[in-house]
């Protein structure tokens, strides 16, 4: 038995994977985001820490005779976020996450300090991204950043909590700016643009490594026979691509989750950071990946229906169940800013092309292809990049609309695949990860494709039309741009 624990934006996730690769059980604890300032987005470890021992002990709970037989756990985590702790091992402040995007201006100082960035790190600097937060904390809270002695990414404070030790896999820590991804090591140069030095960062290991045994007190808490090992594991897009089986060359996904990502997996390293591609280590040793990131996706959604104060589901009824025209409203889903192709943390969302005649439904059905809009930039970019795309699996919470499922086919160009387990994402890989860390087994022979259960093809007549919208959509961004900088808030 193995158990994957995935922790997210707005909920931590534990799953019970049995020897077969069945999940036995599983329970999510939900989680809340702080803002404390337009743009600004926190989160306090210590409610990652009360999510855990409640998702853990509802499966301890529920399934006792499994728990006992737990042999490994893996871990799977949002990327990005920055908790910084004193000598002690004490937290300092918040996390700041991935969506935060105060450091701005930080990201050109990190790559004035150091120039040869993007061709070591594979990526632009984006205020997301962990490096521009200490240059951040630096100017703005000097006494926490001297207070400062260890950074570590979400999950792996976790580990830190659950083992005492501080160790990072290669995944999760690409998504920091500080490693040398071509590499597989930290980078000094970057970290001594952050005024940081190796002692402050984790051990890295490979995410199918062994990375620390559970402390003996929790172990006993869950009912656990023995104390498990724990991987190396996997931020949270590397651990979905493990959990799909998205481990050889050429494998993709698309995930319709808080944020969207498009991701194409690499034999090696190859960045392409003008285009606001990501380029990060795979999970599994050996391999890369390359990434495009929309921040608003399946959140896109949400805030639509909280707006309109009605469920997410009868927004949708209320669309035909086949789009035969693009709606003639035209949404940007820039909620959070963007990252690709833009970078732009800054720009905002904005409905285009209302009249009197614009219906409900037509907004609905314009926030879906905004979206869609999105992840056609990104498929556009990773071409650029050398990575063309003629399909790909989809997972997340938005996959379980075939209506937009569809229409990110035809906006695309893409065959989209639906699984029959497209929500089981980060948890689920995490749990793979944990069984090749305990068992020695290969990649190939436990990280299995997922059952395709559907696929949807592009409608080649409103892949037509929506190119013109397209179109529209493009114009608009430079537009906006230009009025926020003219007439800034």
């Amino acid at each position: 038995m193995f158990v994957g624990i995935d922790l997210g934006t707005s909920a931590l996730k534990a799953v019970l994977v049995d020897d077969s690769q069945q999940v036995v059980g599983s329970h999510a604890y939900p989680l809340r985001v702080s803002s404390p300032h337009p743009g600004w987005n926190e989160q306090a470890p210590q409610d990652w820490w009360t999510g855990l021992l409640a998702a853990m002990d509802a499966l301890a709970h529920a399934h006792p005779r499994e728990m006992a037989a737990v042999r490994g756990i893996g871990l799977s985590g949002q990327q990005h976020g920055a908790v910084l702790l004193g000598r002690n091992g004490d937290v300092l402040r918040p996390c700041i996450l991935w969506n935060d995007v105060r450091a701005a201006a930080q990201c050109h100082v990190f790559e004035h300090r150091f120039p040869q960035s993007r061709q070591v790190c594979g990526n632009m600097a984006m205020p997301g991204f962990t490096a521009p937060k200490l240059i951040w904390v630096a100017q703005n809270e000097p006494d926490v950043f001297r207070a400062t002695h260890h950074v570590l990414l979400p999950k792996a404070w976790l580990r830190y909590r659950m083992t005492g030790e501080m160790i990072e896999d290669m995944s999760d820590a690409s998504g920091s700016l500080w490693l040398d991804v071509g590499g597989r090591q930290w980078s000094d140069a970057a970290l001594a643009a952050t005024e940081l030095t190796r002692d402050a960062m984790p051990a890295l290991v490979e995410g199918t490594a062994r990375a620390g045994t559970l402390h003996t007190a929790l172990a006993g808490r869950w009912g656990m026979a023995a104390r498990p090992v724990l991987a190396g594991s996997a931020g949270d897009n590397a651990a979905g691509a493990v959990g799909l089986g998205a481990v050889g060359a050429g494998s993709s996904f698309l995930s319709l989750g808080t944020s969207g990502v498009l991701w194409v997996t690499t034999d090696r390293f190859r960045p392409h950071p003008q285009g606001g591609i990501h380029a990060f280590c795979h999970a599994v040793p050996g391999m890369w990946h390359q990434m495009g990131v929309t921040l608003s996706a399946a959140s896109a959604l949400a805030w639509w229906a909280r707006t309109t104060g009605m469920s997410e589901q009868a927004l949708l009824a209320e669309l035909p169940e086949r789009i035969a025209r693009p709606s003639p409203v035209i949404f940007l889903p820039y909620l959070s800013g963007e990252r690709t192709p833009h970078n732009d943390g800054t720009i905002r969302g904005v409905f285009a092309g209302l009249s009197h005649g614009a219906t409900r439904a037509d907004m609905t059905q314009a926030v879906l292809e905004g979206v869609a809009f999105s992840f056609r930039d990104i498929v556009d970019v990773l071409a650029e990049a050398g990575s063309i795309l003629t399909g790909a699996d989809v997972i997340g919470g938005g996959s379980n609309s075939r209506v937009w499922v569809s229409i990110l086919a035809s906006v695309t160009g893409l065959s989209l695949h639906r699984l029959a387990h497209g929500e089981q994402g980060g948890a689920f890989g995490a749990a793979r990860l944990a069984r090749i860390a305990v068992t020695g087994e290969t990649v190939e022979s436990v990280c299995q494709p997922q059952r395709r259960e559907e696929t949807l093809d592009p409608d080649p007549e409103l892949g037509a039309a929506y190119a013109a919208t397209l179109a529209r959509y493009r114009a608009l961004y430079p537009a906006i741009r230009g009025a926020m900088e003219t007439c800034p808030a």
